[in-house]
């Protein structure tokens, strides 16, 4: 077996870097031109949710109805309520 690690065999040759400059912009998009942004949100989306909202006291910031967009919209908005962000 070869010397290079695991994390190396996965690792995608012509992937740039994560530190690469420019890199963040193109892994950064807003939720509202996500392909998927109106499917229902995931399990992980609804518990992170509902944990913030009530965190944040807020338990009308949750709605089990939001799509994947919307929920990642009002996550963020409580994590910046609840000094997470």
């Amino acid at each position: 077996m070869s010397a290079r690690t695991k994390d190396q065999r996965n690792r995608n040759p012509k992937a740039a870097p994560p530190d690469a400059a420019g890199d963040a912009s193109n892994r950064i998009k807003d939720p509202k031109d996500w392909t998927t942004g109106d499917e229902p949100m995931t399990g992980a989306q609804a518990s992170y949710l509902k944990t913030l909202s009530e965190q944040a006291g807020d338990q009308d910031a949750f709605d089990p109805d939001l799509d994947k967009a919307e929920a990642s919209e009002r996550i963020d908005a409580l994590r910046k309520a609840t000094g997470k962000a």
